[in-house]
């Protein structure tokens, strides 16, 4: 019974039959899905995205009476009402990127990051320019390549270094280095300087876990002095805010009243909506979310906040312990790096421990595309964790990679 003709549905005189298969492979697909997604990281995004609507609706009143004029008032709730928009957006993508295979996660992180890189190269020509920068191109809305990059360089980095499995000869750290080097370039173009220092960030991670010798990470450490060195002299706005954060702000700066924005409210807060410091705050439904969340819900909250990112972190560093795919090791552990190094980068400008570096906080903040940049991102990272519960590992994965001999001189030659 292998032929064609052996099948009911082939013949032309078969009773025609309702597609009742498809619909039980895809709730077969969900039952899958729902077994091997990590139901615990699920969790902490979701309470971190309820979260964020909250603090945006917060926010939303101060950052519409600043940017209002005397003939055009903006709604109060404007930004709260996109913000919906964009968090159903972006959960949506979320999840359906989640149902991805590893292969096809793999490969739709390395489509769209060559795409982004290529649309990096029309940002410093036909971007649109906001604050002295030029880091969007608008498409019917803002996009800003350097978001949906951020997971894409990741994947790209990630799957560079596995070849190394594969031919240990291959010199994956020049072809990552030469990758590193071409993203900073045009970012300072815009100019970047704090997605600079977080791709850099993420990069390092990979290379670290990848297994490079002592002498070469040092070399590596050295050139990333030398460029933020560098960047200090040659980036007027870089410098500028250096010198102010170690000199000392005004009650005028940003930061300063972020840091007294921030501290308002007490442990408690002030209340919703009741909040008086962040009407002078500039970009406190983005970059100072985090400040308004203080002021008005309280210091106790911020710091459920700061225990939602670090159990998101940690939580996939648990999760890759016991992987042995070492593409899925590198990728996950560099996009759980992106995602805690921009949120921790964001509450420390909020703490006046950091220059500030127009960052937002992830899955909380306002957002059009960076909202959907992130959401990507948590969607790859939530499809290359999945596991079958059923599946026995053995006792290899990230701890293993951590704790390998130094002495395997074939990785030296990489």
């Amino acid at each position: 019974m292998s032929g064609a003709g052996s099948y009911p549905h082939s013949r032309p005189d078969a009773p025609f039959h309702a597609p009742v298969p498809v619909r039980r492979a895809w709730r077969e697909r969900v039952r899958v899905w729902w077994q091997e997604i990590d139901k615990v990281l699920l969790a902490f995004i979701l309470m971190l995205m309820a979260i964020g609507t909250a603090s945006v609706l917060a926010a939303s009143p101060a950052s519409a009476d600043q940017l209002s004029t005397a003939e055009v008032r903006l709604d109060e709730f404007l930004f709260f009402k996109r913000h919906l928009v964009f968090q159903f957006m972006g959960l949506c993508l979320m999840i359906g990127l989640s149902f991805l295979e590893r292969d096809d996660a793999r490969r739709v992180g390395i489509v769209v990051g060559v795409i982004m890189l290529g649309l990096m190269f029309l940002v410093p020509i036909f971007g649109a320019e906001k604050n002295g920068a030029r880091r969007w191109l608008e498409v019917g809305m803002s996009l800003q390549p350097s978001e949906f990059l951020k997971p894409g360089f990741t994947v790209i980095l990630a799957w560079i270094l596995s070849w190394r499995l594969r031919d240990p000869d291959l010199p994956v750290l020049g072809y990552c280095t030469a990758i590193m080097a071409l993203v900073a370039a045009l970012l300072m173009l815009q100019p970047n300087l704090g997605a600079t220092i977080l791709f850099g960030g993420v990069w390092f991670v990979l290379i670290l876990l990848s297994g490079v010798s002592l002498q070469r990470i040092g070399a590596l450490v050295l050139a990333g002095i030398t460029g933020l060195t560098l960047s200090y002299f040659l980036y007027d706005n870089a410098r500028h805010r250096i010198d102010s954060f170690f000199g000392g702000g005004t009650a005028f700066d940003q930061v300063d009243l972020a840091q007294r924005t921030l501290l308002a409210g007490g442990w408690t807060g002030s209340g919703l909506w009741l909040g008086v410091r962040k009407m002078n705050l500039p970009e406190a439904h983005t970059d100072y979310i985090f400040s308004v969340i203080g002021e008005e819900f309280g210091l106790i909250v911020c710091a459920i906040v700061v225990a939602l990112y670090l159990a998101i972190v940690a939580r996939v560093l648990l999760r890759l312990v016991g992987e042995d795919n070492l593409f899925v090791l590198l990728a996950g552990t560099g996009l759980a790096t992106g995602f805690g190094g921009q949120a921790f980068i964001n509450i420390l400008v909020n703490l006046q421990l950091f220059p500030s570096k127009g960052m937002t906080l992830p899955l909380v903040s306002y957002g059009g595309s960076s909202t959907l940049a992130v959401c990507f991102a948590i969607g790859l990272l939530l499809a290359i964790t999945r596991r079958n519960p059923f599946l026995q590992r053995d006792d290899v994965g990230l701890m293993s990679m951590i704790e390998r001999p130094k002495t395997d001189h074939r990785e030296d030659r990489a």
